[in-house]
C-alpha cells in the first residue's frame, strides 16, 4: 500500500498532472537542499514531497506560464 494514497493526494490538487509537476519540482529542491520540515519513513525525495503534500505544507499558484 502506497501512503499516502494517490487518490487522496489527487483530491488536493486540480489535476493528477498538477499533483506530478509539484512533487517533481519540490523533489528536486530536495535534492538540492534536504530542507524538509515533516518526518518520513522513506528518504527519497519524491516521496517526502507526497507527504509534504498531503500535509498542506506544499502549495501552488496556476499562472499563464505554469504552476509556481
Amino acid at each position: 500500500m502506497i501512503n499516502p494514497s494517490i487518490d487522496y493526494l489527487v483530491t488536493l490538487v486540480d489535476s493528477k498532472y498538477t499533483l506530478v509537476v509539484l512533487a517533481a519540482k519540490r523533489g528536486r529542491e530536495l535534492l538540492n537542499d534536504n530542507n524538509s520540515e515533516i518526518k518520513c519513513p522513506s528518504n527519497k525525495p519524491v516521496s517526502i514531497a507526497l507527504y509534504e503534500i498531503a500535509q498542506g505544507k506544499i502549495t501552488y499558484e496556476r499562472t499563464k506560464l505554469g504552476i509556481k
